[in-house]
């Protein structure tokens, strides 16, 4: 079962990004609060997040927003965290929220859905290669931080 979250769900959303970050080694890159989350999520409505549910416990989440190809001509979809907690691994819930997110995708007409992984999470590669995800290798993702972007306004 699966439900989209709401704005009393904060609290919860960041602790799934803070283990999700653990899990990831980046917890110290951790920002978030719970009254960014609100902001961000459902004042500005940037962003979704679905729960996977267990007997009424979220046991897994997944955070998206859509993004817009030129080329496709359409929005996407762009999935940036998925996590299931680990003892609830291997049951499913991951192939589960990655295809309720495919549903929203058609559902909205999106033209594709896609997503960064980290190199060494061979897991999570296995994981998305399974269900016929392909690595754009060609692609290299490049990031500009808060104090960066100030930096170069300000130049």
């Amino acid at each position: 079962m699966y439900r989209l979250a709401k704005e009393e769900d904060v609290g919860l959303i960041l602790e799934f990004i803070k283990k999700l970050a653990i899990y990831e080694n980046m917890l110290e890159e951790v920002v978030a609060t719970e009254e960014i989350l609100r902001e961000w999520l459902f004042e500005k409505k940037i962003a979704e997040v679905i729960f996977a549910l267990e007997d009424q416990k979220e046991v897994g989440f997944a955070l998206f927003f859509h993004n817009y190809s030129t080329f496709v001509g359409k929005g996407g979809l762009y999935l940036e965290d998925l996590f299931v907690l680990p003892e609830y691994r291997g049951k499913g819930y991951g192939k589960g929220l990655f295809k309720q997110l495919a549903k929203i995708a058609v559902e909205r007409h999106c033209g594709r859905m896609e997503w960064c992984c980290l190199d060494w999470n061979t897991p999570s590669i296995e994981f998305y290669t399974s269900m016929g995800a392909r690595a754009m290798s060609e692609w290299t993702t490049y990031r500009l931080t808060e104090e960066q972007l100030q930096k170069l306004i300000e130049e």
